[in-house]
C-alpha cells in the first residue's frame, strides 16, 4: 500500500466515523464518536493541506468536548417536582404544545391520559421540562408517558423521577410501550427486559 492510498484511507476512515456517529441513539456516544472522526478527518487535512476543512474538524472537536461536559455536569441540575392531575388544564396545554414532538418519540402513543392516576410535572429553573404520566396497581406503576424536552434528555430527569416515586408509595415501574427510540434510556436507568415489557424495582 503505498502513501497517498494509506492517506486516503485516513480520510475515509474519519468521514466513516462522522457518519456513523449520527446513527447513534445515545447523545455522549454521538458526541464521542463524532470527535474521534473529526480528529482523524482533521488529521487527513493537515495533511493534504486543505486548512479549512481542518479547521472546521477541530471546531467540532471543540463543540463535541463543550457538550460532553455540560452532558456530565447536567446530574447536577436541580430540578422541582410538581404533581397534578391528568384533567389539569395547564398540563393539557404544555402537552399540546410537545404534542407533535411526543408522537416522534412514542410512535403510536394515545395522548388521552384520562385515565392516569399519577402526573408530574418536572421543572427547572421554574420551566417544565419533563412529564411523567402513569397508572397505579397497587406499588406498581404503568408508565404512559416518560417524556423530557429535547434540551434535557441527558438521563439526568430520569434518575430524578424515579428517585422521587418511592415516596408515593412506588416499588416497580413498568414500560410496556414502543422501545424503538428508548432502549438506551431504559437500559442507562435500570430497566430490565421481561417479555414486551420493561420492568424496574425502585
Amino acid at each position: 500500500m503505498d502513501t497517498n492510498m494509506i492517506i486516503e484511507a485516513i480520510g475515509y476512515i474519519g468521514s466513516g466515523l462522522v457518519l456513523v456517529s449520527f446513527l447513534m441513539v445515545s447523545v455522549v456516544k454521538l458526541r464521542i464518536i463524532n470527535s474521534i472522526g473529526s480528529i482523524i478527518f482533521t488529521a487527513y487535512a493537515l495533511i493534504i493541506h486543505s486548512y479549512p476543512t481542518a479547521i472546521m474538524n477541530f471546531c467540532l472537536v471543540l463543540i463535541n468536548i463543550y457538550y460532553l461536559i455540560k452532558l456530565k455536569n447536567a446530574d447536577s441540575r436541580e430540578y422541582n417536582l410538581l404533581k397534578t392531575e391528568s384533567s389539569d388544564s395547564l398540563l393539557l396545554k404544555i402537552l399540546e404544545l410537545y404534542t407533535e414532538d411526543i408522537k416522534k418519540c412514542f410512535p403510536g402513543i394515545s395522548m388521552n391520559f384520562s385515565n392516569a392516576d399519577l402526573c408530574y410535572v418536572i421543572c427547572h429553573k421554574g420551566n417544565p421540562v419533563g412529564f411523567f404520566i402513569g397508572k397505579k396497581d397497587n406499588d406498581k406503576l404503568n408508565i404512559l408517558l416518560d417524556y423530557s424536552i429535547p434540551e434535557y434528555r441527558d438521563f439526568s430527569i430520569g434518575s430524578f423521577i424515579f428517585s422521587k416515586l418511592p415516596h408515593d408509595g412506588i416499588r416497580t415501574v413498568i414500560f410496556s410501550g414502543d422501545d424503538s427510540n428508548h432502549k438506551a434510556y431504559l437500559k442507562k436507568t435500570g430497566f430490565v427486559k421481561s417479555g414486551s415489557e420493561y420492568i424496574k424495582n425502585l
